[in-house]
């Protein structure tokens, strides 16, 4: 049976076997306290996540289903590298160099262009409002 985002909402009830952890333990066989789940074991898969944004596009959540397509390109990155993004997004602390360093990581190495994307339209609209820092600092 195939997955059918206008059917298969919520996935954790409806299709549970569709769910697993990055460690491949199925949703149905998860125990929260179990000898198998660690931490990294919570979180949600790219594969969870893209089939949740098939959900929200399938009921006209267009933006929400962008949201978690790219949060499905960041979910494998260690959260040292999501903690360095986020922290070159606030205002004024990147120049439009640092932002277009961390599009070309995005693109090349993190096999994430849609947060690359992203990342070049915030580079964009700090230089039309004035957000972004002035300088050169290290780089990415």
């Amino acid at each position: 049976m195939s997955f059918d985002p206008s059917r298969d909402y919520p996935l954790g009830t409806s299709r549970p076997e569709l769910v697993r952890t990055p460690g491949g333990i199925a949703l149905d066989e998860l125990e929260l306290h179990g000898e198998r789940v660690e931490a990294a074991e919570l979180r949600a898969t790219p594969d969870t996540l893209r089939m949740q944004a098939d959900v929200a596009r399938s009921s006209g959540r267009e933006q929400l289903a962008d949201n978690l397509l790219r949060a499905a390109e960041l979910a494998p990155l260690p959260d040292e590298t999501i903690l360095e993004i986020y922290t070159a997004l606030r205002p004024g602390r990147s120049t439009a160099a640092e932002l277009e360093q961390w599009a070309e990581r995005l693109e090349s190495d993190l096999d994430a262009p849609l947060t690359a994307a992203f990342v070049r339209e915030a580079k964009d609209v700090y230089a039309e409002r004035g957000l972004l820092a002035h300088g050169k600092r290290a780089p990415v």
